[in-house]
């Protein structure tokens, strides 16, 4: 499938398994830039599969999206 993400950058968030994953892995594979995040750690573990398995460099950052962040008080 061509999604046309070649140089697009892509946010995932909830990326550590099930559905966050298998879309952070398929953007990999139509090239895109990939970030993922999720509240747990498996989230670098995650990234380092996605690379192997497309070639694709993955930033994982451990975050939790629901939480609201000190500065946005």
């Amino acid at each position: 499938m061509d999604l046309q993400l070649r140089g697009k950058i892509a946010l995932v968030t909830a990326a550590s398994k099930g559905l966050g994953k298998a879309t952070a892995r398929q953007f990999a594979r139509e090239n895109a830039k990939i970030a993922i995040c999720a509240r747990s750690e498996l989230i670098d573990k995650t990234a380092a599969e996605i690379e192997s398995k497309t070639g694709t460099e993955v930033l994982s950052l451990r975050a939790d999206v629901t939480s609201q962040p000190l500065w946005g008080s």
